[in-house]
């Protein structure tokens, strides 16, 4: 940080004593002095991309990001939830999880990898992850110097529809409004604790990617898509875990889709505890937590060293005092937008913020520089938050683009869609006689636009660089017919979406068996 305040003031002695630019705007109904064009509140994908795409058409952009730390202390640096408390972090813990099966595996190929040396170092992991994380911190603040951004880190919050009150997260705690013409809420959200006698013993995804030490036999509160993920990851790492759920997993996904995920996870060493509600935690001494919970009314106990809450996220809207701009939400906070503005023209909002959107960092990114061009650059490219892929970076990972089979079905009626399926087995996978069939394609065809994909869903190893190509077909509305007219490359796990052929409504099995 002293390091970049040097360089900061070498280039821009003015930020030394707190200087406000001010910049005269005209409208056609008054003169008004703002400090900035664009004030942006939040540091993450979405506030990030929006501010440096508002640079570039000339513009002058403040940024305001703060981290509240987590109840258990963790708190990071500038760029938001993906970089420090989720994709970046999941993605790397992923890949080392991947690495011990691969380890396994290599015997089969002629490695000679004793057992007894295949050991892994969460302390070394996580120095590894962390430093990466930290460059990236270093990178986004050196990448707002070098377009005159400027950065604060304080709270924020509004005075009025156009002025930002911000409080230094430093000592003394010093107060300054900012005003500007346009304001961006890109704040994102945090996870839910869990609201029970003892919540406080449990850490959250904002904890986990930071622990120092291994976390041991764990439980794992929740079905999302963030649970199932850092289940994968520590069972894969060796650590005993167990996901406790109350309902359906992947809740807004193919459920399909999901119960083959569990059904994989669970044969791999994931314990679930379903229809289970959990109770109370007690600390009984240093790493040992006693959980108690209710399943088909019966009471269980267990102990635990660690206890993770996955219970969803909620937006960080509560302290911004929106109320004083007249900007409305919903009861849960989120923020209600038309073309990513709020029911007041000059605030807009995106991201996890903004209500009924995907929360997904390349959404929030896309969504800030659209913005930010049609503002400033006189473009009218609006987002489409339609077809959006994603992957959720489970053992066996899973990516999707468009409909649900439950949703093509809701919206269409079953007989207007045609679902083409096939299982099938890496190749990689033979010679250390990994599963058969655990691994799935699913195309959803809507039969009256001449079976134009409408969903694709994608269970097997690097689902997501299979999805992301995938996703660029069916934004240019390929058909069936178009992938049975393609060669596919031999042998891969994607050439299985050329060949296709087995119907759900055939009844045909879609197992597979030779190339």
């Amino acid at each position: 940080d002293e390091m970049l305040r040097a360089a900061s003031l070498a280039r821009y002695p003015q930020r030394g004593n707190a200087r406000v630019h001010r910049r005269l705007y005209t409208t056609e109904s008054n003169t008004q002095q703002y400090d900035y064009d664009l004030i942006v509140i939040g540091g993450g994908s979405g506030g990030l991309s929006c501010a440096q795409e508002a640079v570039n058409h000339g513009k002058r952009v403040a940024l305001i990001d703060y981290v509240e730390p987590s109840p258990h202390g963790t708190k990071w640096g500038l760029g938001g939830t993906c970089v420090n408390v989720g994709c970046i972090p999941k993605k790397l813990m992923h890949t080392a999880a991947i690495h011990g099966e691969n380890i396994k595996d290599a015997r089969s190929y002629g490695w000679n990898v004793p057992e007894t040396e295949q050991r892994h170092s969460w302390e070394k992991l996580m120095q590894a992850t962390q430093s990466h994380i930290k460059s990236l911190n270093f990178g986004y603040r050196s990448k707002l110097m070098s377009k005159n951004i400027a950065y604060i880190n304080a709270r924020a919050s509004f005075a009025d529809s156009h002025r930002i009150t911000t409080v230094s997260s430093k000592l003394h705690k010093q107060s300054r409004d900012l005003t500007a013409e346009n304001i961006l809420i890109a704040v994102g959200g945090r996870p839910k604790q869990l609201d029970i006698p003892g919540s406080e013993h449990a850490i959250t995804s904002d904890d986990f990617f930071w622990m120092k030490e291994p976390p041991g036999k764990t439980l794992i509160v929740g079905a999302s898509y963030i649970a199932l993920e850092n289940a994968g990851i520590l069972t894969g790492l060796g650590f005993p875990t167990t996901v406790m759920s109350r309902s359906v997993y992947l809740r807004s996904f193919d459920q399909q889709m999901a119960g083959m995920i569990v059904q994989h996870m669970r044969s791999h060493g994931t314990n679930f505890v379903e229809n289970s509600i959990i109770k109370s935690i007690e600390k009984l001494g240093e790493r040992r937590l006693l959980v108690k919970w209710t399943q088909n009314n019966q009471e269980h106990q267990e102990e635990f060293e660690t206890v993770m809450s996955a219970v969803g996220r909620k937006p960080e809207t509560e302290f911004l005092n929106l109320k004083n701009a007249g900007v409305m939400t919903t009861p849960d906070g989120k923020i209600p937008v038309q073309l990513e503005k709020t029911n007041v023209d000059h605030i807009f909002a995106l991201g996890d913020v903004a209500e009924d959107k995907p929360e997904l960092t390349p959404v929030a990114i896309l969504a800030g520089k659209l913005l930010a061009r049609r503002l400033f650059g006189g473009k009218d490219t609006q987002m489409d938050y339609s077809q959006v892929p994603t992957t959720v970076f489970t053992p066996l990972e899973y990516g999707s683009c468009g409909y649900s089979e439950e949703d093509a079905i809701k919206k269409y009626g079953n007989e207007n869609i045609e679902v083409y399926h096939t299982h099938y087995q890496p190749l990689e996978w033979s010679i250390p006689h990994r599963e058969e069939n655990a691994c799935y394609f699913k195309l959803i065809c809507l039969t009256s636009q001449h079976e134009r994909v409408i969903g694709c869903h994608v269970l097997g190893p690097n689902a997501g660089e299979i999805m992301q190509g995938f996703a660029v077909a069916m934004k240019a509305g390929i058909t069936k017919e178009t992938l049975d007219s393609t060669i596919g490359i031999h042998p891969t796990n994607a050439e299985e979406l050329t060949k296709m052929e087995i119907t759900k409504r055939s009844g045909l099995d879609p197992q597979k068996s030779g190339c």
